[in-house]
């Protein structure tokens, strides 16, 4: 039997536990009890909370999750053209103040003809045309003018461009951004066998159209179908015109005169049609100098014959955009858009 000694020993070591554990308990509860300290809306101490799309305030997370990769919305982006005609020379600075807007314009560059003056040698577009134009080299699409033909079987300018100029013996191709087919043709004719119905480029371009149909067609060359600048009006495109039209294209664009002019929807014979009617787009503005207007044409809706600059293009999935660019120091702009056909 243990002594009375050691049972009142025993007694008081519970006796201790016991308050200790009462002890913890109040503290504990006394703690549960103190409410947190609630941090200030944007406080550095506590989530920031932010605005959700639909303007509801968003729950705060301890920590976000990773974002999510691009949805289809973000593939649909339209796709950007940029560029103009009429563009190096070395005794002119204009090419190199539409060159400085092409540095900030992302997209692909086109160039509608008379890339390099006078003839579109290999030493202009190396001294001229490269130091200015061809710093976008790697995402341009070319076109040539008559003045590349200068130069025999326009040598200097397929050596430049080399495969994004296609077969040398054409001059012609296609390819696609986005949800348009975008034609690059040639309409320097007497050099390539002609432009006229039944040639090999007219058949080529019906072709193409049949086999790669497109809601949404957009092509370019040198010489325009409709002009106000003195070099006027060209009938020797109309059979590329009337294919275009037949498939329902929505927009051409030329260089040669050295203007800016934006017509109004209109059939290849020069009527106003706002159904089916294609809008074309002198855009002779690269740099090289500046031409006066002649005879104003019909349908013409804007002229400026001032301003270097270079005309930006949205293409998107059924409608397209557009805004005229001027270089610095220049006032001159133009914008608007459609729909596809």
């Amino acid at each position: 039997m243990p002594s009375t000694s050691r049972i009142g020993t025993r007694l008081a070591a519970s006796a201790v536990a016991a308050l200790a554990i009462a002890i913890i308990l109040v503290l504990g509860l006394s703690r549960s009890r103190t409410p947190a300290a609630s941090p200030s809306l944007g406080s550095s101490t506590g989530p920031v909370l932010t605005l959700g799309s639909a303007g509801h305030t968003a729950s705060p997370r301890a920590s976000a999750p990773p974002p999510s990769p691009p949805g289809p919305a973000a593939s649909n982006a339209p796709a950007v053209l940029v560029g103009a005609g009429d563009i190096a020379d070395c005794a002119s600075s204009g090419d190199e103040a539409t060159a400085a807007l092409l540095d900030s314009i992302d997209g692909t560059v086109f160039t509608l003809g008379d890339n390099a003056y006078e003839k579109g040698t290999p030493s202009e577009f190396r001294r001229c045309y490269a130091p200015t134009w061809g710093r976008q080299l790697a995402r341009t699409m070319p076109v040539p003018g008559n003045h590349e033909y200068e130069t025999p079987g326009a040598s200097g300018y397929f050596g430049y461009f080399g495969a994004a100029a296609g077969d040398p013996d054409r001059g012609y191709y296609a390819y696609d951004r986005g949800a348009w087919r975008i034609y690059a043709l040639n309409a320097n004719c007497a050099d390539i066998g002609g432009c006229g119905a039944g040639s090999a480029q007219e058949r080529w371009l019906r072709d193409d159209l049949a086999a790669n149909p497109r809601a949404c067609v957009l092509a370019m060359w040198h010489q325009p179908r409709f002009s106000s600048g003195p070099h006027g009006n060209d009938a020797s495109t109309r059979a590329l015109w009337e294919a275009l039209y037949d498939a329902g294209a929505e927009l051409i664009l030329n260089g040669h005169d050295h203007t800016y002019e934006r017509f109004a929807p209109q059939s290849p014979s020069g009527k106003a049609d706002t159904s089916n009617g294609i809008v074309e787009m002198v855009v002779g503005t690269g740099g090289r100098s500046h031409y006066d207007f002649g005879t104003i044409r019909a349908n013409s809706l804007a002229r400026d014959n001032t301003s270097y600059g270079v005309l930006r293009l949205e293409l998107a999935d059924g409608g397209w955009s557009f805004e005229f660019v001027p270089v610095a120091g220049a006032s001159f702009t133009d914008r608007g858009g459609g729909t596809c056909h």
